[in-house]
């Protein structure tokens, strides 16, 4: 085929138009099929036109959950992480309209770690003296940018991690505007606009580690053999059923 053939995609078989195709490793996908696609997928290229389906047939099936998902806590300021507590679920969400979003909605079991990675960059502030030279102030003065980076390691069939900025632009931090603070005693973690945000930060992380806490306690309980008990009721030794009822007569039991 030339350059310039028509290619449809192999996914929904519309023409695909000029600049819009997006190549699998078996095929073409359009724009809008794409884009159908989780935000957090990057394997695209190295997918199958069947693996695409199979993802986008899960797409579907998490834009329901993303109707039925009751947001009870929220984190964050921008992207967000809103939880289900009820359903125990979560989601990060980038925009405003979640519906038209469908951010996946993963379960609380599926988190595998979490970890706020701060990145800096410190720019040194110079001085001129009288014959045009730079040099360095005594003590050297610096500029701090700031951006903070949640990841969320999860167990997911189509990624691996989710990965969002906290802060909204990159946070910068001018000691000489910092109530009158210069130079080397001028400490940019402790700015309120910093603590902020690694404060929030601490807070995912908490709120997800007591998540995992909470799944790994739930399994070693599901887990746990049964001993058997003598059922007050119809006095037979029997082991107590999913609801801790007695498995002859129905009546809930009691630890001897």
């Amino acid at each position: 085929m030339g350059l310039f053939d028509k290619k449809f995609c192999s996914v929904c078989g519309d023409k695909i138009g000029f600049l819009g195709n997006r190549k699998l490793e078996d095929g073409n996908l359009c724009k809008e099929c794409a884009n159908k696609l989780s935000y957090w997928f990057d394997e695209r290229r190295h997918s199958t036109v069947e693996e695409i389906k199979a993802q986008l047939a899960y797409r579907e099936e998490n834009q329901r959950k993303v109707d039925e998902f009751n947001i009870t806590r929220t984190f964050g300021r921008g992207t967000l992480l809103v939880l289900d507590e009820d359903k125990q679920q979560f989601a990060v969400v980038r925009t405003k309209k979640m519906r038209d979003e469908n951010p996946d909605i993963l379960d609380y079991s599926q988190v595998t770690g979490c970890d706020l990675d701060i990145d800096e960059d410190r720019d040194e502030e110079m001085r001129e003296t009288p014959d045009g030279k730079r040099v360095s102030y005594n003590p050297p003065r610096y500029t701090y940018n700031y951006n903070f980076r949640m990841i969320i390691r999860v167990n997911h069939p189509y990624f691996d991690d989710m990965h969002f900025n906290l802060n909204n632009s990159t946070v910068y931090i001018d000691p000489t505007s910092a109530r009158g603070v210069m130079g080397m005693s001028f400490n940019p973690r402790n700015h309120p606009e910093y603590k902020e945000y690694v404060e929030m930060g601490e807070e995912i992380k908490a709120a997800l580690t007591e998540i995992r806490t909470q799944v790994r306690e739930t399994a070693q309980a599901a887990n746990a053999p049964k001993a058997a008990m003598v059922c007050p009721a119809c006095r037979a030794t029997t082991i107590p059923d999913a609801n801790g009822c007695c498995e002859y007569c129905g009546s809930a039991l009691v630890s001897r």
